[in-house]
């Protein structure tokens, strides 16, 4: 089995990535420059994904809401994107969730780092995934946070802030547990779109979901005057369950479909969503988790939204009875999502193989422990 051991990743020679002085530079480091066979796509063409209108759910209209889970559906049998509009998310949130950006990421590197992502875990500020791996680094920063739905919770995003970064953040963690909460609602109506998609009650990964336990990422992608050697994000499936993206005017998201690389263009009155390996296996492999990347380019910083929907900690991964018989066995073994978090932060450099990794890890742990 195929697994990363990022000790050994460590033992190479790692780069600092300060966006500041890298996004000038003519020449890029070597660890930033991909294989040919993986470099950027030019002119990559555009990807048909359906519209979906959330009108009808938020109004429940059930004709509409039928229509509309027969348009998830086609897509997730396809390719697993979607995009979702008249969503009931305030424009004014999202705007602040892109302008509040700008006020992190523009900080010097060494104000970034309070928030540093320690090694192993997954949130905190995270310069290319410089301290994790040497080779083929993405050309990007991230922030990424806990948010918890648990009923009674603490506000963790407004905490997390309060504590990384100070007073003077108190408003950045405002916003952002506003926009957590508000993806988190939105998730739930998509949940039941699947359900009712996948012939399983409107209700069961709703209910599944409530007290979700999910990831905020902030994406920043500065320019690169070699934008022909490098990717913004490699390719990778999700390993979470749901992917609420919201991209800003600059674009550079691309699918893998039909053996070729294809385009998302931006949409500002529309969410970009996707199916994870965990949703993968809920559904028994009937809904794909899809091969994605991020390109950049020469000129113009490009920013993205990012909420994973993940279960809370002690949900058992398992298909509905509806979706396995003897002609559709299972697939995957039961998993709890913390014990993929920890192959994919420890164990694995997260790829289109992901879930069938993890699965044979599962087995040899299981069977090693019997």
């Amino acid at each position: 089995m195929a697994i990363v051991c990022n000790t050994n990743e460590l033992e190479k020679k790692t780069v600092v990535f300060d966006a500041k002085f890298l996004r000038h530079q003519s020449n890029i480091p070597q660890q930033f420059v991909w294989p040919d066979d993986e470099k950027p796509t030019v002119n990559a063409p555009e990807l048909k994904v359906p519209l979906v209108d959330l009108a009808g759910i938020l109004s429940g209209d059930p004709v509409a809401t039928m229509e509309a889970s027969k348009l998830v559906g086609e897509a997730c049998q396809e390719h697993g994107f979607f995009l979702v509009v008249n969503h009931g998310v305030d424009q004014k949130l999202i705007d602040d969730a892109h302008r509040y950006m700008d006020s992190f990421f523009e900080l010097p590197l060494s104000d970034k780092q309070k928030a540093q992502r320690k090694m192993g875990e997954h949130c905190g500020y995270a310069s290319s995934f410089t301290g994790r791996f040497s080779s083929k680094l993405p050309w990007k920063e991230t922030l990424s946070f806990r948010y918890s739905a648990q009923e009674n919770s603490e506000k963790h995003v407004e905490a997390y802030f309060d504590k990384t970064m100070g007073e003077s953040f108190s408003e950045f963690g405002k916003v952002y547990q506003e926009y957590c909460e508000s993806m988190s609602s939105l998730s739930l109506g998509i949940m039941e779109l699947l359900g009712i998609s996948l012939g399983v009650s409107k209700g069961h990964f709703r209910e599944f979901f409530e007290e979700n336990d999910s990831i905020m990422r902030l994406n920043y992608y500065p320019p690169c005057q070699k934008p022909d050697l490098t990717l913004g994000t490699g390719p990778h499936c999700d390993p979470t369950s749901l992917t609420i993206l919201h991209q800003d005017h600059v674009g550079g998201l691309q699918v893998f479909v039909d053996n070729e690389w294809r385009l998302i263009s931006p949409n500002s009155q529309a969410f970009v969503v996707n199916i994870g390996d965990t949703f993968m296996a809920l559904s028994n492999g009937k809904y794909k988790s899809c091969l994605h990347r991020a390109v950049v380019n020469s000129e113009t910083t490009r920013k993205s939204l990012a909420f994973f929907l993940c279960p809370k900690s002690d949900k058992m991964v398992t298909p509905p009875k509806q979706l396995v018989d003897d002609l559709n066995p299972r697939i995957y073994p039961d998993f709890t999502w913390p014990m993929l978090l920890e192959f994919t932060q420890k164990h694995y450099r997260a790829d289109m193989n992901t879930l069938e990794m993890f699965s044979d890890w599962v087995q040899q742990r299981n069977f090693c422990s019997s």
